[in-house]
């Protein structure tokens, strides 16, 4: 049985455009690293694009947080430096929102060894899809890689780990 990979919004608006922080940065070689791992294991990996439109700032999002971001068409909407090029052929799920209903639907009659989640932002997307992953999946192991995700808010990207771990999903490399 495959393993599953789940990179969550490493685009360019959240590594160095609107709401890029430096820890995101920093975390590339080793997302590019953990991609190229499921890849040589012919393991599946899939993408997720927070994708927005050009009435953002009208939506419930972006009252909350009034920063235009990801919006579809753009160079921020876009994957970031090298996980662009290792996203070919490989399945891109956009999503309005911070969980994915498109990703539920895909996975919903899906079985995998383990699901294991990386990207951006932790405490804010990748937690959401990671409790739709359990929902789904909740005698499957399910895994957050630390090192290969990050927060522009490390307290509460602290929290988010420990939530995810309370979830019974295993947070590695802490």
């Amino acid at each position: 049985m495959k393993r599953l990979l789940i990179v969550v919004d490493y685009q360019n608006d959240f590594v160095d455009g609107t709401l890029g922080f430096l820890k995101a940065q920093e975390i590339e070689n080793n997302i590019v690293n953990k991609i190229k791992e499921y890849q040589s294991h012919n393991d599946e990996v899939v993408f997720t694009l927070d994708t927005h439109y050009e009435n953002y700032m009208s939506t419930k999002e972006g009252e909350n947080l009034p920063i235009p971001h990801c919006i579809k068409g753009t160079k921020g909407h876009e994957l970031y430096g090298k996980v662009k090029d290792l996203a070919k052929g490989h399945l891109l799920i956009e999503k309005e929102t911070f969980g994915s209903k498109d990703l539920f639907k895909y996975l919903e009659d899906k079985e995998y060894s383990s699901i294991e989640l990386i990207g951006v932002v932790t405490n804010i997307c990748v937690i959401s899809n990671a409790v739709i992953v359990k929902t789904l999946h909740p005698n499957t192991e399910i895994l957050i890689d630390a090192s290969c995700s990050s927060s522009n808010d490390e307290v509460l990207e602290r929290k988010s780990l420990d939530i995810l771990e309370n979830l019974h999903i295993k947070v590695i490399n802490k």
